[in-house]
Parts: structure tokens; sequence; C-alpha cells
């Protein structure tokens, strides 16, 4: 899979641009705030349908528009198709193929990415709300039946949430109206866990070998899924709902005086050993790098496996980030097989040989002001 072009409309401090991608590496070459993480951003954008910086919608539109506008090209397995999402006062409207969807949820996965910038350190180092957002999506692009079931679910849990908030004023409390939010949030809660089970399994399969690999066999790395469920990855879909109902059975008191739902997938984590120990808390920073960048070359092989294709990569100033040792690692990983998409203010340092004779993009004040340089030009940038 790869994105062939691009064509944005009044998106962040660009107007209007439309570039033509090579199906290998692509970079932004640029000073700093000119405008190369917007085009990531862009392109992410494109994807997910959401800004991987923002949660202001509002802040995507350039300040001379109206609206925003991002379409774009896609080949995959052969054939192409485009997508375009736009952005107003009146919301978001998505296409796939010029046919609109009516739920965004259809329209993520028509174009599957990988982002990989210098805050993804958070995902070992920071909150269990990080690394459910990373679960949920990665795995949402690579199954529209996941999705399904987690929109469901954080419906139903907003709506349970609600009425716990009520039991303190309401005179007419309903507990059978109760329950039977709470059987349909362990119904969909058993289908999310289930699911993101398999997938935390399945990325600990791909990424304890390429971490082993990248500390020359000097690093164990296990991911395990935190849970207040007795689970393995053998747990059957009813097993789990059972002990969901229990859970809350159990929790119900303390969840009525709390006004909240404790219980389930919304409050669950994810834990990364290194050679047994828990790095969020005892890891070096060299050994949270290269977890961060195992689990991300871990879901490039993890996303072919599931979806047939490899995704789009976007390596967003982190290349700066990484030592000689790790930059030549990735680098080598997504050789000839993964578009790649990189921003940088210069590429001094990298071992252009291996970014097989890339497209340069030369960026400038929200303009792309050069688009193609030869292979001497591009030793001197």
């Amino acid at each position: 899979m790869w994105l062939e072009t691009i064509e944005l409309s009044g998106f962040r401090n660009y107007q209007e641009t439309a570039l033509t991608f090579s199906d290998g590496v692509n970079v932004f070459l640029g000073q700093n705030a000119q405008g190369k993480t917007n085009m990531m951003e862009s392109i992410y954008f494109l994807a997910l349908a959401r800004s991987h910086r923002t949660t202001s919608d509002k802040e995507l539109i350039n300040w001379e528009a109206d609206f925003t506008r991002v379409s774009g090209k896609i080949n995959s397995k052969g054939s192409t198709f485009p997508l375009a999402i736009s952005l107003s006062n009146k919301g978001k409207q998505a296409k796939v193929n010029h046919l609109e969807q009516k739920k965004l949820s259809q329209y993520v996965g028509n174009l599957n990415i990988i982002l990989f910038a210098p805050e993804d350190l958070e995902l070992v180092k920071g909150s269990p709300a990080v690394r459910r957002q990373f679960i949920d999506r990665e795995l949402g692009q690579m199954s529209a039946v996941y999705l399904h079931h987690l929109v469901s679910y954080q419906e139903i849990l907003k709506q349970r949430n609600q009425y716990l908030k009520e039991y303190k004023v309401s005179q007419s409390f309903d507990m059978v109206y109760l329950d039977i939010l709470t059987e349909q949030l362990a119904t969909e809660g058993a289908e999310v866990l289930d699911r993101r089970l398999n997938f935390v399994a399945k990325l600990n399969e791909w990424a304890a070998p390429i971490q082993q690999d990248i500390s020359q066999g000097k690093e164990k790395l296990d991911i395990q899924y935190k849970t207040t469920l007795s689970l393995s990855n053998n747990s059957q879909k009813s097993s789990i709902y059972r002990q969901l109902l229990d859970k809350y059975e159990e929790s119900k008191q303390r969840e009525l005086d709390r006004g909240t739902t404790i219980i389930g997938p919304h409050r669950d984590d994810l834990i990364f050993y290194v050679n047994d120990k828990n790095i969020q808390t005892y890891g070096s920073q060299g050994q949270q790098r290269t977890t961060a960048l195992s689990v991300k070359l871990a879901e490039i092989e993890l996303m072919k496996e599931m979806t047939g294709e490899y995704p789009v990569l976007l390596l967003d100033d982190v290349l700066s980030e990484l030592d000689n040792h790790r930059q030549t690692h990735l680098l080598k990983t997504i050789e000839k097989k993964v578009q790649t998409f990189l921003t940088t203010t210069s590429l001094d340092g990298v071992d252009t040989d291996l970014l097989n004779e890339p497209k340069i993009f030369h960026v400038s004040a929200g303009q792309i002001v050069k688009k193609e340089v030869d292979s001497e030009e591009m030793e001197s940038a």
C-alpha cells in the first residue's frame, strides 16, 4: 500500500498544495517551523480522519480559510482509488472512491499508516491512556470489526457513566436499567478485550526478536496486557464476558458511590518488561528508545500479516533522536518494502545509501519550493 498523490486546501499553513510521491522514501527537508510536520499531519489526517497533534479540529484549518480538505490517491493491491476528508464548521465529510461514508469507522483502514515521532517515547514512559490509544489506533486500522466493537463499547460506557452519576440525585433510579447497560458493556468489552489480547500476543512475537537484534542479544522484551481480570492469550470470549459481569457486580456499590465505571478495557494498560524489569520504572533511556523502536518496527510486520500489505511509515523528526546503530537498523528494516515519509532539518549524519534514491521536497513557509534534487545535491543538502 502506498500514497501516490496528495492535495491540500486550507490545511494549517498550506493554502493550495499538490504533490506526487515516490513509492519508496520521501523526504521533507527544511528548517524548523516551516511546515514539515504539518505535511506529515495532513497524511495522518487523510488516513485516520483526525490529528495526532491536537484534539481541536479547528486548529487544522488555515486561519485565512473557512474549511480544509485533504485528498489523495491510494495504491492498494495493484489498484488505485481516491480518499478525501474535509472539515468545516459543519463537521467532517469523508469519502472513499468519491462515495461519502456515513461513519468515520467505515473510512478508517483505507490508508494504513504508522507514525514514529520523538513523542512516541511516551508509549513506554507515559500514562496508561497513551498505551490504550496506541492499541486502539493501530488495531482499529487493521480490523474494522475491532473498531466497530470499540465504538459501541465507548458509547455504552458513556451512557452507563451518565446514569451512574444520577444515582445520588435521582429519586427513581432504576437498577434494572443499570443491569441492562452493564450486560451490554460486558458484551462489547469482551469483544474488545479478546482482540486486544490477540493483538498484544502477535505484537510481542514480532517485537521481542527485533529488540534482541538491536541490542545484540542483551535485551529480552516481553509485552504484557494488564487488566483486572484473570486472563491469558487463550482466554475465550465467553470467559471474559463472565469475568466482566462478576467484576461489575463486585464493584457495583463503589461505582454507584463514585458515579463512574471503574472496571473494563478503558482502564487497562500495557507493560513493557526488558530482562524481567518494567522499563517504565527501571529502564534506561536507551532501553526505552530501543523498545519504542522495536514496537514500531513490529507494527510494520504485524500490519502486513493482518492486512496483506505493508503500511505507510511516517518518521517525523525521529532520525535525529536515534544513534547510528538504531538509525541504521530502522532504515535497513524498511529498505525497499515500505513507503516512507520522513522530516529532517538536514541529511547530515544519515546514511543516504539506505534511503535508495529518495524523492526530496524542500519545505519553506508552507511552500514546497523545490520538489526533486539529484544525488550530488542530496549529498550536500
